[in-house]
């Protein structure tokens, strides 16, 4: 039993909505409901996010230095990336219904959604994961230092980063990048087919290092 659990308690929790607790809106179709000890109090050292991406939406990259995440895909399909650092290497997995991907503590990695309505449920090994979002790095960090660090020319670096107005990004590309993107390609002459092309990557027409249709998994570059 879990010794932080007091089983005798009247106040016990044995279900919950996680409909009820949202954890991060982007749109109405792409969203993240949480579910955590303070939710549910009989949880042990478990907890989930419950994530809704479209196509193309990116659960940006991050890590848990405190937690394993374990990906789970009910509807839909996503790429899932990861870097080990010992090898620092990427590995990508394709996932689809009843289909995992296991991100270790503390590894950088993210998820892309190849199909409207994907659905994936992130199960982690602790009742209060942390997060370490790319955005935050990039705009936490000071300008001056990357530039510095990187010999990078400060101005130009600046404006890049502009756009994500020291916004903690969670599910991108913003509404906002999708609109202008999509105006910069109407006014260059693109078509609606070639604007997606280029705003949602088709990943699913790339091969995997990682594909659940061959029997070893192998490491490597993200595609080939």
């Amino acid at each position: 039993m879990d010794p932080y659990v007091e089983y005798t308690n009247p106040n016990l929790q044995f279900s919950f909505d996680l409909n009820k607790n949202r954890l991060f809106t982007r749109n109405q179709e792409n969203f993240i409901n949480r579910l955590g000890r303070d939710n549910l109090n009989t949880l042990g050292n478990v907890s989930l996010l419950d994530i809704y991406l479209s196509r193309g939406h990116v659960v940006e990259p991050h890590y848990h230095q405190n937690a394993a995440e374990l990906v789970y895909a009910t509807a839909g399909s996503a790429a899932v990336s990861l870097i080990n650092p010992f090898t620092n290497q990427v590995t990508t997995v394709m996932i689809s219904p009843g289909q995992v991907a296991n991100i270790p503590q503390g590894w950088w990695h993210w998820e892309v959604a190849l199909e409207d309505n994907t659905h994936l449920l992130a199960i982690f090994d602790a009742p209060f994961p942390e997060y370490i979002f790319g955005s935050d790095i990039l705009t936490k960090t000071p300008i001056d230092v990357l530039a510095h660090t990187y010999c990078l020319d400060r101005e130009l670096l600046s404006k890049a980063l502009q756009p994500l107005n020291n916004e903690t990004i969670i599910i991108g590309p913003t509404d906002q990048c999708v609109m202008q993107m999509h105006r910069s390609q109407q006014t260059a002459g693109y078509t609606q087919q070639s604007y997606e092309q280029q705003a949602y990557p088709s990943y699913s027409q790339q091969k995997p290092v990682v594909d659940f249709n061959t029997p070893y998994p192998v490491q490597g570059p993200m595609y080939r």
